[in-house]
Order: structure tokens, then sequence, then C-alpha cells
């Protein structure tokens, strides 16, 4: 579990799984030979052979009068086409729990797009239903990405939207919003399409401190030094690519947090660019 403080702002992360390699059919230019000259990835986010580390794991936003999670994992007992999360059956939420945040005092869910990997804990199976997992919470879902959602299948996956979005839709939860919504005073998003067309960046702001949540905008640390690197599964390589761009140059140098989505322990650090022109992550 990581924890850190934004101003009055909580934020703790809750792994669902971390795993080293396996990872090229979502990075495929991400080869050995090209990991191992990016020295600062190693220990954190790679290893010395050039395997690389990455992490699914949700992040609780605790502003005080507030429970925010952003992004829901995997979730269990899931038919998935990918081996290692198909039917999973982890500790999540008793994770969560032991974290002082059981699911029903959880009051905000966002996702910052629908893919597999961050709404799989929308839903939990109960009498071969799915049924909302947070039943007190509303779901904040992009009006532009659901509309993607129902023209871009994840078949590749599995039947994500019907087993993971849909029995939230359905139950009244969910709330559609614009890209550049406000949650609450601390909370806000913002765009970043382009590995999704509605991907959204989420956005916290407390006294004085702001830290930024990537979503997959930066799938891994390795494209903060080859930002041109785009994920197997972006809707828009060229649009991911620019976004990852203004991304950087936004802040780099900043005092902004920047919390991974996938990135693995310590998931968090700050941009920095060096003199030869490369941007590196500052842990």
């Amino acid at each position: 579990m990581n924890i850190w403080q934004v101003g009055d702002v909580r934020i703790t992360r809750i792994v669902e799984v971390e795993a080293m390699g396996g990872t090229r059919f979502i990075l495929p230019q991400a080869t050995p030979e090209t990991i191992r000259p990016i020295d600062w990835m190693v220990p954190h986010f790679a290893t010395p052979e050039g395997k690389l580390i990455m992490s699914i794991h949700a992040l609780v936003i605790d502003t005080g009068s507030r429970r925010i999670v952003v992004d829901t994992c995997l979730g269990n007992d899931k038919k998935r086409k990918v081996s290692a999360w198909n039917m999973l059956q982890t500790s999540f939420l008793a994770d969560l729990e032991a974290a002082g945040y059981p699911r029903t005092s959880i009051d905000t869910v966002l996702c910052t797009h629908l893919h597999v990997d961050h709404v799989g804990w929308n839903t939990m199976l109960v009498d071969d239903e799915w049924v909302p997992t947070f039943p007190n919470a509303r779901y904040f879902f992009g009006q532009r990405e659901w509309d993607y959602s129902q023209e871009a299948s994840q078949a590749q996956f599995g039947d994500v939207i019907s087993d993971s979005v849909a029995p939230i839709v359905n139950a009244g939860l969910a709330d559609f919003v614009e890209m550049d919504h406000r949650i609450c005073e601390e909370v806000s998003l913002f765009p970043s399409p382009g590995h999704t067309p509605g991907h959204v960046c989420v956005a916290v702001r407390s006294g004085g401190k702001e830290a930024v949540i990537t979503g997959d905008s930066i799938h891994h640390p390795c494209q903060i030094a080859h930002p041109e690197w785009s994920s197997a599964v972006d809707d828009d390589p060229d649009k991911a690519r620019r976004t990852r761009e203004g991304f950087l140059k936004k802040y780099c140098n900043s005092d902004t947090l920047i919390i991974g989505t996938h990135f693995a322990t310590p998931t968090a650090g700050y941009l920095k660019r060096r003199d030869t022109g490369d941007y590196w992550l500052k842990t």
C-alpha cells in the first residue's frame, strides 16, 4: 500500500495485481534491448534484464468529505480471454477495507476510461448476478467514453461492458459527464484522448499542492523516456503520442505529483528533464 498526502487530501493505492514481464502485448516496442539503456527505471519499473514491471491498482481519493475510488481494476469471477486475468480470486475488497475503506463507505467511483482493467470491481457476483460493488456510490463515466464503448468491442478480453459497466447503468447509479467535469472542490477531470476517445486524467488540488492520476495516457514509465511508443490497444496512436508529449511538457520540472495508474511501486514521482533532452520520473 502507498499513501500520498496532497494538501488535506489523502490518496491511497490498493493493489490488485503486480507482475513482471508479460507486457509486450501492451507495449510491443518495449523490448529488453530498448529498455535496458533506460537506467533510471531499474529497480522499480524494470529488471536489470529489461523486463517491465507493471501494476493494476485502484486509487482512493479521500478528501475528508468524499471517498472516491479511481479505476476499479479487473475484478473477481470475470471470464476473460487473457489467462492471467481469467476468473481471478484476489483479496482486493479485503485490502480496501483494511486500508480503512469498506466498500459501503465509498460514495464515488470514477473510471478514467472503460477498458477491462479499469472497470472490473464496478460489479461483483452475487447469486449469479452482477451487482454494484459500491452500492452507496455514484459512478462517473465520461459520456464520450460511454458512447465509444457502444461502438468499440473488447472481444479480445471478454464481455467487459455487459458484466462491469451495464449493470451500473441499469441500476441507475451512473452519471455521464463531460471530459472536464469537476467532481468536487478538490478533484476534477481533464481530457487526455488517444488511448480512447473519451480518456481522462484526474487532477487533485488541495492546500496549494497538486497531483495527477495518469490513467492509461501513460501506461508505463518507459513512455516517459519514449513518448512515441504507443500501446497496442490505443484507439488513435498518433493522438495518444501528442497527448503524452503535451502532458510531459506541462508537468516537467513542476511540483505536481504524477501517480501512474499502472506504475509499479513506488508508483508516483515528479517529471524531470535532463540536459540531453529526455524526460524521467524522479521517485
